[in-house]
């Protein structure tokens, strides 16, 4: 592993760094266009076009860590999957997909300090990231505070209203919140 990311940290170097696509033009529009989808299926189809952009950056490098992330993710390979991802953040600091990818990696290791710094660096760099913003929420749920987790799934639920998991978190999160008088 050690080897395989000297490797791509090398191409990195030669490829030089690039500008990641949370910025890419065409979101403004998809992201209005998720607000007002009428159905289920269209808001489906939207958040496919939103994830494709994040997931893709302008360096070969990096897509190829947050690719090679996902695959040590799918295998549950944790250790390998931060390696992965914290490669593509080094290779391209602002690209917000791999520190999201990053995050969650960490929350599933039961790392929430470094998750929730994770998210916030998400945000950062793309603020109607709805995938942090629920990570976010389930960052706080773990921690207790039911309150500061209503308000992260009401934020991602303002930018993606067609998402029924969320809707569910953010009843949770509400109830857990008015039993502790929040």
């Amino acid at each position: 592993m050690a080897r395989w990311l000297s490797l791509v940290a090398a191409l990195w170097l030669v490829a030089g760094a690039a500008a990641a696509d949370q910025r890419d033009a065409r979101l403004p529009a998809l992201f209005d266009l998720l607000k007002a989808a009428e159905s289920p299926q269209a808001a489906q189809q939207l958040e496919a076009q939103i994830w494709r952009i994040w997931s893709t950056s302008r360096s070969a490098t990096a897509e190829l860590l947050l690719a090679h992330g996902t695959e040590a993710e799918q295998e549950a390979d944790l250790r390998a999957a931060e390696e992965s991802y914290t490669a593509a953040i080094n290779a391209v600091p602002d690209f917000a997909e791999a520190w999201n990818r990053r995050a969650t990696v960490r929350f599933a290791a039961g790392n929430l300090d470094a998750s929730l710094a994770d998210v916030e660096r998400v945000l950062a760099l793309e603020p109607r990231h709805f995938g942090a913003l629920a990570g976010l929420g389930r960052i706080h749920e773990r921690q207790d505070r039911p309150d500061l987790a209503v308000d992260a799934y009401r934020r991602a639920l303002e930018l993606h209203p067609q998402q029924p998991a969320l809707t569910q978190a953010l009843t949770r999160a509400r109830t857990q919140a008015q039993r502790r008088g929040t």
